[in-house]
């Protein structure tokens, strides 16, 4: 059984990825607009990963015998600058939903409920290869600079990307 202390916490944590997955659509729609769709595909895809983590979190609290509520979500933004700043807000947000399982990883380890504990550590190892991810991304499109046909190659790299991903 969660404690309500615990209980919050994963809810909490059930926002912030119902969120991230929101937040990724936005850009993922505005990206396909832009026509980018390696981009767009990459965070279409990225998502449906961050639903699919939400999910993961709302069947455990209801099976550990607590209630997962279904959080209302806030308008995410609708446009971006650039693809720069959009993986730039995409590894700022990562950077944020790290420091959020930090404290629920925290808040199981104070309430000694080495069962949610547990549980939270594939979203700790998760969150190092998101960052590793957006940072990698962010190095090649430093590289790429304002070169077009660079940005197109990035693109379409990002579209075979998918691809293989997915298979």
């Amino acid at each position: 059984m969660l404690t309500k202390k615990i209980q919050d916490a994963l809810n909490e944590q059930i926002l912030t990825e119902a969120q991230s997955s929101q937040f990724y659509l936005s850009m993922a729609s505005w990206a396909e607009t832009e026509g980018l769709n390696g981009v767009a595909r990459f965070l279409y895809q990225h998502s449906d990963e961050e639903r699919m983590h939400m999910l993961k979190l709302v069947r455990f609290v209801n099976e550990r015998g607590g209630k997962a509520v279904i959080p209302e979500l806030k308008q995410p933004p609708k446009k971006w600058e650039s693809v720069q700043s959009v993986f730039k807000a995409l590894l700022d947000h990562e950077t944020n939903v790290t420091a959020e399982i930090n404290n629920v990883v925290e808040i199981c380890l104070d309430e000694k409920d080495y069962t949610t504990h547990n549980f939270m550590q594939w979203y700790v190892s998760e969150q190092i290869e998101e960052e590793a991810l957006a940072r990698t991304i962010l190095d090649k499109l430093s590289l790429i600079g304002n070169d077009k046909g660079g940005l197109y190659l990035f693109d379409r790299d990002l579209e075979s990307l998918h691809g293989q991903e997915s298979e």
